[in-house]
């Protein structure tokens, strides 16, 4: 295929990405992924040994934009509690260092299945639409800054913005759900941005690497995800309050599923 197809796959998958962002609020690493490992797969350009690391890369590098765009919204809105941000951020950012490190030098087929298994949870919470009961307050900076390390080091890992940790930690403390909504998007950032810089540091001298990468950050897929996704995420998010979220989750739930078991098959089928 010529690389105007493979655009338009980009491009379908970005919107597709983008929409469900705003329509259930979870980020995209966890469809980008899977689905940008089978495209990276099927081209020749790309090393087999080479393509989930550039989806993880990649699907991180997208997260900046969407994290940035999230975060300004909920600042306006009053939404984000700086004083916890401040204190999670340290944490966070050496657990992405020490995250995207670990991805870098686990071998695809093993770090695939990680990722799917962290995949079916997330699904499954999901689906079942699984939250903590607040039961106690925030603990202090240190205990903060271990889970801040703890939810980086995890982020960096399978390629999310970390919400699907940040928010559930911060109801269970007790942290009325806007303020852990508007918190999570704002620590969004920093993973986004520390986990770009592992990928792209620790793959910087990586062979096999295609033409237009950056480290483990494919570019060219990188520059139509975002465009794509920044121009569907605010049409999901108006649509969020019209369309039967809760069976679109249990839907969408399944699709992840499916997603994750083709790439794990995929890794192993390869030669």
């Amino acid at each position: 295929m010529n690389l105007l197809v493979w655009s338009a796959a980009y491009l379908a998958l970005g919107a597709f990405a983008g929409f469900f962002a705003g329509l259930l609020g979870i980020g995209g690493g966890l469809v980008l992924v899977p689905a940008l490992t089978l495209i990276f797969s099927a081209q020749a350009a790309f090393s087999p040994d080479a393509a989930l690391h550039l989806a993880l890369g990649t699907s991180m590098a997208s997260i900046i934009f969407t994290a940035a765009a999230s975060l300004r919204t909920h600042h306006e809105h009053g939404a984000v509690r700086w004083d916890i941000f401040r204190r999670i951020t340290p944490g966070i950012l050496l657990g992405t260092a020490f995250g995207a490190a670990i991805a870098s030098r686990v071998p695809s087929r093993p770090l695939g299945v990680f990722f799917a298994a962290f995949v079916c949870f997330v699904a499954l919470q999901m689906a079942l639409n699984l939250k903590p009961k607040p039961s106690r307050e925030l603990p202090g900076a240190g205990a903060v800054g271990g889970v801040g390390f703890a939810i980086g080091t995890l982020s960096a890992l399978v390629a999310i913005g970390g919400g699907a940790m940040t928010v559930p930690f911060l109801t269970w403390c007790n942290i009325r759900v806007q303020n852990a909504i508007g918190t999570s998007a704002a620590v969004g950032l920093p993973i986004a941005l520390g986990g770009t810089a592992g990928y792209i540091f620790n793959g910087w001298n990586q062979p096999d690497l295609p033409a237009g990468s950056l480290g483990f950050v494919y570019l060219p897929a990188l520059a139509v995800l975002v465009l794509a996704s920044m121009l569907t995420a605010p049409v999901g998010a108006k649509l969020a309050h019209r369309l039967p979220v809760a069976t679109l989750k249990r839907v969408f739930a399944g699709l992840l599923i499916g997603l994750a078991a083709k790439m794990v098959w995929g890794l192993f089928s390869a030669p």
